[in-house]
């Protein structure tokens, strides 16, 4: 079987953090899940990043893949690619759920190593937890620099109001699984090539809770978790850029039968401005003045986001100077410091003049030296004659 490079698949480096493989996988997900791809191979190439992620994600498994590879990391495997559950559209906001538990399997590693991977696990019964989402925020141009707080609001799996996320009907409760005895597994021995190993599997009997619900809830069919609106405040931070994205622990879905929540993720869209323009934490934007105001200087007003400002043009000022205004940018994202705002400078060109701005013109013309007695062709005469001054 050839090796599979799983850091590849996921477009990670080998010292990649859980954070990074987290955010790798998410994104290449929703790029070839199958209800957004049909593109030929799209569907096997979904498949081989979930098997990377599954890999990567568990800190038994992946120190077992850095050591062996993906042969010892695949054996007893029984098939991937159920880590994202598709495409939910609530309320017109696009959200995509993804599950990062992988509750469906187990440690496919002990069939090749023993049970030394799963000694460091808990004995107990496993709490699944719940699938994240994704939620777009839209914001004004100034939200991004100012920060607000922006009330959300979505559907979600929630814990269920009538058996409080247990399942069972109420005045029952689950009752623990004689089969594993409440631990959620079964311990078995096989032979293979290292001799007689000790496995654990998922309880095929509870599925891995370590409970059986005999009578179930019937507002919940038994799982705990119904969908429900929730609503949650989320706080824009000052100097947030379009396309960054937020995190809110536990806003997401419940896990079945009292699991734990899943997270929301925030994308922020922010809407462009026609005043100013952008760029990591600096702003740009233009200001006309007119041609005795860039020949003279000055001090003109100046609009930023922070209100009416001042600044002032050199005497002998060129057209598209640039100049700074420090400190009116955008806020540096979760510290103190702040950008500057650069204003190009256009100078404005009269397109009608009336005859005392004419004479005064050539007037400043002559004054230039541009006044030659004996040339007739000379720019001044030509303009006294045109204009008949």
């Amino acid at each position: 079987m050839a090796q599979k490079d799983y850091y590849d698949i996921l477009g990670v480096s080998h010292d990649a953090s859980e954070d990074d493989i987290k955010k790798a996988y998410r994104e290449l997900t929703k790029k070839y899940h199958p209800d957004v791809n049909h593109e030929p191979g799209a569907e096997e190439k979904f498949k081989e990043i979930n098997e990377a992620y599954e890999v990567l994600s568990d800190p038994n498994k992946k120190a077992q893949y850095d050591q062996f590879g993906s042969a010892g990391a695949n054996a007893g495997a029984g098939g991937f690619g159920q880590g994202f559950s598709g495409f939910n559209n609530f309320n017109g906001n696009t959200q995509f759920t993804s599950s990062g538990d992988f509750d469906d399997f187990e440690d496919i590693l002990n069939s090749f190593f023993g049970n030394g991977s799963s000694s460091q696990r808990s004995s107990g019964p496993r709490q699944k937890k719940g699938s994240d989402l994704e939620y777009r925020v839209h914001l004004k141009f100034e939200d991004a620099i100012f920060g607000k707080n922006v009330d959300v609001s979505y559907d979600r799996m929630d814990r269920c109001p009538t058996c409080h996320g247990n399942g069972a009907k109420p005045g029952t409760e689950p009752q623990q699984c004689t089969n594993c005895h409440g631990s959620g597994f079964i311990v078995q021995q096989v032979q293979s090539l290292f001799g007689v190993q000790q496995t654990r599997r998922v309880c095929p009997t509870c599925h891995g809770s370590g409970q059986i619900i005999k009578e179930k809830c019937t507002t919940c069919s038994g799982r705990g978790i119904t969908r429900q609106k929730n609503t949650i405040t989320v706080q824009i931070p000052k100097g947030i850029d379009n396309g960054q994205q937020l995190v809110k622990e536990g806003a997401g879905n419940a896990g079945p039968l009292n699991g734990a929540y899943g997270s929301l993720y925030v994308d922020v869209d922010i809407s462009s401005s026609t005043k100013y323009k952008r760029k990591n934490y600096d702003l740009y934007s233009e200001e006309t003045i007119n041609y005795a105001q860039a020949v003279l200087g000055d001090k003109v007003k100046v609009d930023t986001v922070y209100g009416p400002g001042e600044m002032t043009i050199p005497a002998g000022t060129q057209p598209n100077t640039v100049m700074k205004i420090k400190g009116k940018g955008v806020p540096h994202l979760n510290s103190s410091g702040i950008g500057n705002q650069y204003v190009t400078l256009k100078i404005e060109v009269p397109r009608k003049l009336n005859e005392k701005q004419k004479k005064a013109l050539l007037n400043y013309v002559e004054a230039m030296g541009e006044n030659k007695p004996n040339d007739d062709n000379s720019f001044f005469s030509r303009m006294r004659e045109r204009f008949d001054l």
